[in-house]
């Protein structure tokens, strides 16, 4: 019996590349020239035994069912507040006179093209709506890399832009969170409070805070980029806040899901109370608290 042949990790050997398309920049490297376990496979097949189509089905499930609720939530443009309650789809709310259409749409874009072009979501639904691959070793439908050069990928360069909008908007998504802690009685006197939307809230935008800090592109800007800490301005202080966003990147894929989860929950549960299918429960009420401050105030003075 012949010896099982090796198999080969590259086919690049005797082969001559092909030229990149003159209409696309260089990547670096020659399309085809490295070529892993599962190029030039038909699609699908491998040698791989274990459960391997299991992750990218999750990840296609997960990313479908809540990228189409948040999409039909985003169409709707009613029930995104209830109370002292702003879904995080809507803010900040933004309703011009001109606009014609939901008011989501003016500010989605920007979470939008944070997630769309993030590291790991581009790594999830290119495998699972893309096969491509679906999973390492894997046969692919594409027998050639270009790199992310042409439209519309090109646009994925643009994730460290969408991380600048999006820090902005955590600033008022925070700012929602105070105000879900602050309600108000039907004589106008205000108190503070902890209802099931102001966990909700703050759920989201808690997670929504360790998602955008976990972010590879803000690692690389604090001190992923240096070759020497020790050389550059600030650089004892810089590679603390490095070390620290290391630790919350090697998370980020539990970030990214977890707070996809949370936005969307945040938005349902607000239209269900906008629509009168939930109760929102009082778990804690703190409605004198406003009557001491003026006290507290005139002792200190």
């Amino acid at each position: 019996m012949s010896p099982e042949p090796q198999r080969k990790l590259s086919s690049s050997a005797g082969v001559a590349p092909a030229a990149a398309p003159s209409y696309r920049p260089a990547t670096g490297t020659p399309p085809g020239a490295w070529r892993g376990a599962g190029y030039g496979q038909p699609f699908g097949a491998t040698e791989r035994t274990d459960t391997w189509w299991l992750m990218p089905l999750a990840q296609a499930l997960g990313l479908g069912l809540l990228g189409l609720y948040a999409t039909w939530a985003a169409f709707q443009g009613t029930h995104y507040e209830f109370g002292n309650y702003l879904s995080p789809f809507y803010s900040p709310l933004l309703k011009p006179a001109w606009w014609p259409i939901s008011p989501a749409f003016l500010i989605l874009w920007i979470p939008a093209g944070f997630r769309g072009t993030c590291y790991y979501y581009r790594k999830a639904y290119y495998r699972a709506f893309f096969a491509d691959p679906s999973a390492c070793a894997v046969g692919e439908p594409r027998k050639g890399y270009r790199g992310e050069v042409g439209f519309p990928w090109a646009i994925q360069n643009l994730h460290r832009y969408f991380m600048y909008f999006a820090s902005i908007l955590l600033v008022f998504l925070w700012w929602d969170v105070i105000r879900a802690f602050m309600f108000t009685d039907p004589d106008g006197s205000h108190y503070l409070a902890i209802g099931g939307g102001t966990l909700a809230i703050l759920a989201s935008n808690a997670l929504l805070t360790m998602y955008s800090l976990s972010c590879h592109s803000l690692r690389h800007l604090v001190g992923g980029k240096l070759d020497c800490f020790s050389c550059a301005v600030a650089g004892g202080p810089r590679h603390g806040a490095w070390s620290r966003l290391s630790a919350l990147n090697a998370h980020h894929m539990g970030y990214a899901w977890w707070s996809l989860f949370a936005v969307c929950f945040a938005d349902f549960y607000v239209r269900m109370c906008s629509m009168g299918v939930f109760h929102d429960p009082m778990f804690v009420t703190f409605r004198h608290l406003f009557d001491y401050a003026p006290k507290i105030s005139h002792f200190l003075l």
